[in-house]
Protein backbone atom coordinates (compact mmCIF):
# COMPACT_ATOMS: atom_id res chain seq x y z
CA UNK A 1 0.00 0.00 0.00
CA UNK A 2 1.49 3.42 -1.38
CA UNK A 3 2.21 6.00 2.17
CA UNK A 4 0.79 9.27 1.83
CA UNK A 5 4.14 11.54 3.09
CA UNK A 6 3.90 15.17 4.30
CA UNK A 7 4.82 17.50 2.16
CA UNK A 8 8.40 17.99 1.79
CA UNK A 9 9.44 14.93 3.90
CA UNK A 10 11.36 12.44 2.65
CA UNK A 11 11.01 8.57 2.23
CA UNK A 12 12.88 6.62 4.78
CA UNK A 13 13.43 3.63 2.55
CA UNK A 14 14.80 6.31 -0.24
CA UNK A 15 18.92 5.33 -0.31
CA UNK A 16 19.65 7.89 -2.54
CA UNK A 17 21.03 9.76 -0.25
CA UNK A 18 19.03 12.85 -1.03
CA UNK A 19 18.64 15.58 2.12
CA UNK A 20 16.19 18.07 2.56
CA UNK A 21 18.03 20.21 1.45
CA UNK A 22 18.75 18.87 -1.53
CA UNK A 23 15.14 18.85 -2.87
CA UNK A 24 14.66 22.55 -2.00
CA UNK A 25 12.70 24.25 -4.79
CA UNK A 26 14.01 27.42 -5.90
CA UNK A 27 17.08 28.08 -3.71
CA UNK A 28 18.61 31.68 -4.56
CA UNK A 29 22.47 31.27 -5.26
CA UNK A 30 24.92 33.08 -3.03
CA UNK A 31 28.05 34.33 -3.51
CA UNK A 32 29.75 30.76 -2.53
CA UNK A 33 28.02 30.44 -5.57
CA UNK A 34 29.65 32.50 -7.86
CA UNK A 35 32.82 31.54 -9.76
CA UNK A 36 36.56 33.38 -9.25
CA UNK A 37 35.97 34.95 -12.71
CA UNK A 38 32.57 36.45 -12.34
CA UNK A 39 33.42 37.81 -8.92
CA UNK A 40 36.93 39.62 -10.57
CA UNK A 41 34.05 40.85 -13.29
CA UNK A 42 31.23 41.98 -10.79
CA UNK A 43 34.04 43.67 -8.48
CA UNK A 44 35.85 45.22 -11.28
CA UNK A 45 32.61 47.07 -12.67
CA UNK A 46 31.78 48.19 -9.11
CA UNK A 47 35.59 50.00 -8.68
CA UNK A 48 35.18 51.36 -11.89
CA UNK A 49 31.60 52.66 -11.36
CA UNK A 50 32.85 54.09 -8.52
CA UNK A 51 36.11 55.65 -9.75
CA UNK A 52 33.92 57.27 -12.51
CA UNK A 53 31.59 58.73 -10.27
CA UNK A 54 34.18 60.17 -7.93
CA UNK A 55 36.68 61.44 -10.44
CA UNK A 56 35.48 65.07 -11.01
CA UNK A 57 34.82 65.59 -7.32
CA UNK A 58 38.31 64.22 -6.53
CA UNK A 59 39.54 66.40 -9.85
CA UNK A 60 38.25 69.61 -8.86
CA UNK A 61 39.12 68.94 -4.76
CA UNK A 62 43.14 68.82 -6.59
CA UNK A 63 42.85 71.49 -8.64
CA UNK A 64 41.37 73.74 -5.72
CA UNK A 65 44.89 73.57 -3.95
CA UNK A 66 46.82 73.96 -7.15
CA UNK A 67 48.09 77.46 -8.35
CA UNK A 68 46.26 79.74 -10.60
CA UNK A 69 48.74 79.09 -13.24
CA UNK A 70 49.13 75.58 -12.55
CA UNK A 71 45.47 74.87 -13.47
CA UNK A 72 45.13 76.07 -17.03
CA UNK A 73 48.67 74.29 -18.08
CA UNK A 74 48.37 71.27 -20.76
CA UNK A 75 50.50 69.10 -18.55
CA UNK A 76 48.18 66.93 -16.31
CA UNK A 77 49.29 66.36 -12.72
CA UNK A 78 47.58 65.68 -9.47
CA UNK A 79 49.25 67.82 -7.12
CA UNK A 80 51.15 70.17 -7.84
CA UNK A 81 52.73 73.14 -5.06
CA UNK A 82 49.91 72.86 -3.11
CA UNK A 83 48.65 75.64 -1.69
CA UNK A 84 45.24 77.41 0.20
CA UNK A 85 46.13 80.86 -1.44
CA UNK A 86 42.59 79.69 -3.51
CA UNK A 87 40.51 79.09 -0.58
CA UNK A 88 41.56 82.21 1.19
CA UNK A 89 40.92 84.60 -1.83
CA UNK A 90 37.37 83.39 -2.22
CA UNK A 91 36.46 83.55 1.19
CA UNK A 92 37.92 87.13 1.76
CA UNK A 93 38.56 89.03 -1.69
CA UNK A 94 34.97 87.82 -3.12
CA UNK A 95 31.44 88.37 -1.97
CA UNK A 96 31.21 84.63 -1.39
CA UNK A 97 30.76 84.85 2.37
CA UNK A 98 27.61 87.04 1.28
CA UNK A 99 26.41 84.19 -1.14
CA UNK A 100 27.14 82.00 0.83
CA UNK A 101 24.73 83.12 3.48
CA UNK A 102 21.94 84.01 0.48
CA UNK A 103 21.82 80.26 -0.03
CA UNK A 104 21.74 79.06 3.40
CA UNK A 105 18.48 81.64 3.80
CA UNK A 106 16.90 80.24 0.82
CA UNK A 107 17.61 76.91 1.08
CA UNK A 108 16.61 76.67 5.20
CA UNK A 109 13.36 78.65 4.48
CA UNK A 110 12.77 76.21 1.09
CA UNK A 111 13.44 73.31 3.57
CA UNK A 112 11.02 74.27 6.30
CA UNK A 113 7.70 75.10 4.31
CA UNK A 114 8.90 72.37 1.42
CA UNK A 115 8.69 69.93 4.26
CA UNK A 116 5.35 71.59 5.50
CA UNK A 117 3.14 71.83 2.62
CA UNK A 118 4.44 68.61 1.26
CA UNK A 119 3.91 66.25 4.51
CA UNK A 120 0.15 68.30 4.87
CA UNK A 121 -0.53 67.11 1.11
CA UNK A 122 0.81 63.58 1.36
CA UNK A 123 -1.34 63.27 4.51
CA UNK A 124 -4.13 64.21 3.05
CA UNK A 125 -3.94 62.40 -0.07
CA UNK A 126 -3.26 59.02 1.87
CA UNK A 127 -6.39 59.54 3.96
CA UNK A 128 -9.10 61.39 2.81
CA UNK A 129 -11.18 61.48 -0.06
CA UNK A 130 -12.50 65.02 -1.20
CA UNK A 131 -13.61 66.20 -4.53
CA UNK A 132 -10.83 66.86 -6.76
CA UNK A 133 -8.50 64.74 -5.18
CA UNK A 134 -7.59 62.50 -8.29
CA UNK A 135 -7.37 66.33 -10.25
CA UNK A 136 -4.84 67.15 -7.59
CA UNK A 137 -2.62 63.96 -7.97
CA UNK A 138 -2.76 64.60 -11.71
CA UNK A 139 -1.31 68.64 -11.05
CA UNK A 140 0.92 66.81 -9.10
CA UNK A 141 2.38 64.99 -11.34
CA UNK A 142 1.90 67.10 -14.75
CA UNK A 143 4.02 69.58 -13.21
CA UNK A 144 7.21 67.60 -12.97
CA UNK A 145 6.82 67.45 -16.71
CA UNK A 146 7.48 70.66 -17.60
CA UNK A 147 11.46 72.12 -17.82
CA UNK A 148 12.73 74.93 -15.95
CA UNK A 149 13.01 76.84 -19.28
CA UNK A 150 9.32 76.66 -19.76
CA UNK A 151 7.99 77.28 -16.65
CA UNK A 152 11.02 80.33 -15.84
CA UNK A 153 9.17 82.67 -17.97
CA UNK A 154 5.85 82.48 -16.32
CA UNK A 155 6.82 82.17 -12.89
CA UNK A 156 9.16 85.31 -13.76
CA UNK A 157 5.97 87.20 -15.15
CA UNK A 158 4.17 86.55 -11.57
CA UNK A 159 7.18 87.73 -9.24
CA UNK A 160 7.52 90.55 -11.30
CA UNK A 161 3.84 91.49 -10.75
CA UNK A 162 4.24 91.02 -7.27
CA UNK A 163 6.92 93.26 -6.73
CA UNK A 164 9.38 90.30 -5.97
CA UNK A 165 12.39 90.27 -8.17
CA UNK A 166 15.74 90.94 -6.92
CA UNK A 167 14.51 89.14 -3.48
CA UNK A 168 15.18 86.06 -1.78
CA UNK A 169 10.93 85.29 -1.39
CA UNK A 170 11.16 84.87 -5.28
CA UNK A 171 13.46 82.22 -4.67
CA UNK A 172 12.24 80.26 -2.01
CA UNK A 173 8.29 80.47 -3.80
CA UNK A 174 10.12 79.21 -6.70
CA UNK A 175 12.03 76.60 -5.45
CA UNK A 176 8.71 74.93 -3.91
CA UNK A 177 6.97 75.12 -6.80
CA UNK A 178 9.65 72.87 -7.75
CA UNK A 179 10.08 70.80 -4.69
CA UNK A 180 6.75 70.44 -3.14
CA UNK A 181 4.63 68.37 -6.04
CA UNK A 182 7.37 65.79 -5.88
CA UNK A 183 7.55 65.54 -2.38
CA UNK A 184 3.30 65.45 -1.91
CA UNK A 185 3.53 62.57 -4.00
CA UNK A 186 6.37 60.92 -2.11
CA UNK A 187 5.12 61.53 1.06
CA UNK A 188 1.80 60.12 -0.13
CA UNK A 189 3.67 56.55 -0.73
CA UNK A 190 5.26 56.58 2.58
CA UNK A 191 2.16 57.42 4.28
CA UNK A 192 0.05 54.70 3.12
CA UNK A 193 2.41 52.65 4.56
CA UNK A 194 1.57 53.72 8.07
CA UNK A 195 -1.62 51.54 9.29
CA UNK A 196 -4.72 53.50 9.02
CA UNK A 197 -6.04 51.74 12.45
CA UNK A 198 -3.52 53.90 14.02
CA UNK A 199 -5.42 57.25 13.00
CA UNK A 200 -8.76 55.39 14.06
CA UNK A 201 -7.05 54.24 17.41
CA UNK A 202 -5.97 57.97 18.35
CA UNK A 203 -9.63 59.28 17.12
CA UNK A 204 -10.72 56.71 19.88
CA UNK A 205 -8.32 58.62 22.26
CA UNK A 206 -9.95 62.05 21.60
CA UNK A 207 -6.99 63.25 18.57
CA UNK A 208 -8.73 65.21 15.70
CA UNK A 209 -6.93 64.97 12.86
CA UNK A 210 -4.29 67.71 13.43
CA UNK A 211 -3.47 65.96 16.60
CA UNK A 212 -3.07 62.49 14.83
CA UNK A 213 -0.94 63.66 11.97
CA UNK A 214 1.28 66.20 14.59
CA UNK A 215 1.44 63.27 17.49
CA UNK A 216 1.31 59.41 15.32
CA UNK A 217 1.94 59.97 12.37
CA UNK A 218 4.59 62.63 12.22
CA UNK A 219 7.02 60.09 14.45
CA UNK A 220 6.79 57.26 12.00
CA UNK A 221 6.93 59.13 9.02
CA UNK A 222 10.74 60.57 10.00
CA UNK A 223 12.40 58.53 7.31
CA UNK A 224 10.22 59.82 4.43
CA UNK A 225 10.45 63.70 6.06
CA UNK A 226 14.26 62.97 6.14
CA UNK A 227 14.08 62.24 1.78
CA UNK A 228 12.04 65.27 1.92
CA UNK A 229 13.99 67.60 3.83
CA UNK A 230 17.38 66.35 1.60
CA UNK A 231 15.33 66.81 -1.12
CA UNK A 232 14.07 70.53 -1.10
CA UNK A 233 17.34 71.73 0.49
CA UNK A 234 19.31 70.41 -2.42
CA UNK A 235 16.77 71.99 -4.87
CA UNK A 236 17.44 75.09 -3.18
CA UNK A 237 21.50 75.00 -2.52
CA UNK A 238 22.97 74.01 -5.91
CA UNK A 239 20.07 75.84 -8.54
CA UNK A 240 20.84 78.27 -11.00
CA UNK A 241 18.76 79.37 -13.67
CA UNK A 242 15.86 81.06 -11.36
CA UNK A 243 18.81 82.98 -8.89
CA UNK A 244 20.56 84.17 -12.57
CA UNK A 245 16.57 85.26 -14.05
CA UNK A 246 15.29 86.96 -10.49
CA UNK A 247 18.47 88.39 -8.63
CA UNK A 248 19.55 91.40 -10.17
CA UNK A 249 22.62 92.75 -8.11
CA UNK A 250 25.35 91.02 -7.42
CA UNK A 251 24.83 90.91 -3.25
CA UNK A 252 21.95 89.03 -3.60
CA UNK A 253 23.19 86.37 -5.54
CA UNK A 254 22.79 82.63 -4.22
CA UNK A 255 25.94 80.16 -4.62
CA UNK A 256 25.02 78.83 -8.00
CA UNK A 257 24.81 82.48 -9.66
CA UNK A 258 27.71 83.47 -7.87
CA UNK A 259 30.32 81.06 -8.93
CA UNK A 260 29.50 82.03 -12.45
CA UNK A 261 31.49 85.65 -11.97
CA UNK A 262 34.84 83.41 -11.49
CA UNK A 263 34.20 81.99 -15.53
CA UNK A 264 33.17 85.31 -17.29
CA UNK A 265 34.08 84.46 -21.18
CA UNK A 266 37.23 86.44 -21.67
CA UNK A 267 38.97 85.66 -18.27
CA UNK A 268 37.93 82.76 -16.27
CA UNK A 269 39.18 82.02 -12.85
CA UNK A 270 39.41 78.36 -12.59
CA UNK A 271 41.11 78.57 -8.98
CA UNK A 272 38.32 80.30 -7.54
CA UNK A 273 35.54 78.07 -9.51
CA UNK A 274 37.15 75.43 -7.77
CA UNK A 275 37.78 76.24 -4.69
CA UNK A 276 34.16 77.88 -4.42
CA UNK A 277 32.89 74.54 -5.50
CA UNK A 278 34.96 72.49 -2.88
CA UNK A 279 33.35 74.83 -0.10
CA UNK A 280 29.60 74.08 -1.85
CA UNK A 281 29.98 71.06 -1.07
CA UNK A 282 30.24 70.78 2.85
CA UNK A 283 26.78 72.02 3.83
CA UNK A 284 25.14 69.68 1.42
CA UNK A 285 27.25 66.61 2.69
CA UNK A 286 26.51 67.97 6.14
CA UNK A 287 22.79 67.47 5.63
CA UNK A 288 23.56 63.91 4.09
CA UNK A 289 25.85 62.87 6.94
CA UNK A 290 22.74 63.19 9.13
CA UNK A 291 19.87 62.09 6.81
CA UNK A 292 21.80 59.09 5.53
CA UNK A 293 20.11 56.39 8.37
CA UNK A 294 16.98 57.83 7.11
CA UNK A 295 17.34 57.40 3.57
CA UNK A 296 17.05 54.10 1.94
CA UNK A 297 13.87 53.89 4.30
CA UNK A 298 12.42 56.84 3.25
CA UNK A 299 13.11 56.07 -0.70
CA UNK A 300 11.93 52.29 -0.67
CA UNK A 301 8.98 52.51 1.85
CA UNK A 302 6.87 54.13 -0.24
CA UNK A 303 7.39 51.67 -3.51
CA UNK A 304 4.90 49.07 -2.16
CA UNK A 305 1.69 49.97 -0.29
CA UNK A 306 1.81 47.82 3.08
Amino acid sequence: MTRLLPAGALDPADTTGATASDVRPGRVRGREDRSRLASIALHGTLVLATLVALFPVLWILLSSFKPANRIQTSEITLIDSPTLDNYRAVLFDTPFPTWFLNSVVVAAFTMVIGITMSATAGYALSRFNFAGKRGLMWVFLITQMFPVAILIVPIYTIMANAGLINTKASLIIAYCTVAVPFCAWMLRGYFDTIPQELDEAAALDGLGPFGTFYRVILPLARPGLAVTAFYTFLTAWGEVAYAIAFMQTRDNLTLGAGLQQFVPQFNPQWHLLTAGSVLILIPAAIVFFFAQKHLVAGLTAGGTKG
